[in-house]
């Protein structure tokens, strides 16, 4: 039996980069619609902070501005509901001050 622990290590966040990347793939969306329709999904279903943390940092890496990512809260609020909004919002904060952590974390391992 060949030892596979090392060979995977996140088997769930491996799972969801490769389902991340078909359905890429798979969309005739430009970078910047999918990523900003990605978000609307992400409050409907009133996901969790890492879901945002995952969705934003490639938002960030494209450039995309944060005022498009406040638009789509703006468009979805009148379908999903001002709570539903609220938790997003909530959500992102938490996700942001993570990253915000784990960058502080890696500057201090730097030195």
């Amino acid at each position: 039996m060949t030892d596979t622990t090392n060979a995977n290590e996140t088997p769930v966040l491996d799972l969801l980069a490769r389902m991340t990347a078909d359905s890429v793939d798979a969309s005739n969306l430009d970078e910047e619609t999918l990523i900003l329709v990605r978000v609307a999904a992400l409050v409907a279903v009133d996901a969790p902070p890492v879901s945002y943390a995952l969705n934003l940092e490639v938002a960030g890496a494209m450039g995309i501005d944060p005022e498009k990512l406040r638009g789509v809260l703006a468009a979805v609020a009148p379908i999903v509901g001002t709570a539903r909004v609220a938790a997003a919002t909530g959500n992102i904060v938490k996700a942001l001050v993570v990253e915000l952590e784990v960058a502080e974390l890696d500057s201090q391992d730097e030195v």
